[in-house]
């Protein structure tokens, strides 16, 4: 079995996450930081926290080390930053691994039968601080495969190239023009309901 240039203690780390469970689990204990940076996932586990992306990251690396592909999906917000997810895919059915700020924009269990449905269960949850209904498109997935060459599982340097390809990816939307301009604000006690545990901007 290939260890994919991580160090053997971080190897056996990622493999010790076995189930998309464990790897949100796991996700879900790291602190939150909001530095602008890009950490691969080996130096996410060196420095014991993440932010969105970087946990997005991380757990396509986890999912990769025990037998999924490491697949990502960026969503796309107005007023607001976009979220990327990890998707997993069992029985034909996808879910999603997340970092978030936000209580409603983790885990999902793998119950979606297209990318789209399991983009959508994120709607409602997905608001900026103001109450704003913010998502409106989601990408293709992408295959973290393409950018081994460039080793973003074990990079010392950030892996600015992820994010920056998953701008560039074709996003398919969500909404029609019509539908974004009846969208009523979350009320208060939802929007409330969401920031448990939130800490600063940012989702």
């Amino acid at each position: 079995m290939t260890s994919y240039g991580l160090a053997a203690r971080d190897f056996r780390r990622l493999r010790a996450l076995r189930t998309p469970q464990r790897i949100q689990r796991f996700l879900d204990e790291l602190p939150y930081h909001h530095g602008s940076t890009a950490w691969s996932p080996q130096q996410v586990l060196r420095a014991g926290t993440a932010h969105c992306l970087e946990g997005a990251i991380f757990a396509a690396a986890a999912l990769r080390v025990n037998g999924y592909p490491p697949l990502l999906l960026d969503l796309e917000a107005v007023f607001d930053v976009d979220h990327v997810l990890a998707l997993y895919r069992n029985d034909g059915h996808w879910g999603a691994i997340a970092k978030s700020n936000f209580a409603g924009l983790r885990f999902r269990e793998p119950v979606y039968r297209t990318l789209r449905e399991l983009a959508m269960s994120y709607f409602d949850q997905y608001y900026n601080l103001r109450g704003d209904r913010t998502l409106r498109a989601y990408s293709q997935p992408v295959d973290l495969q393409r950018f081994d060459r460039l080793h973003w599982m074990t990079s010392e340097d950030d892996v600015w190239f992820i994010p920056e390809h998953l701008c560039r990816v074709r996003h398919l939307p969500l909404l029609t023009p019509a539908q974004q301009r009846s969208l009523s604000r979350l009320d208060a006690r939802s929007r409330a309901a969401g920031l448990v545990g939130y800490s600063k901007e940012g989702h």
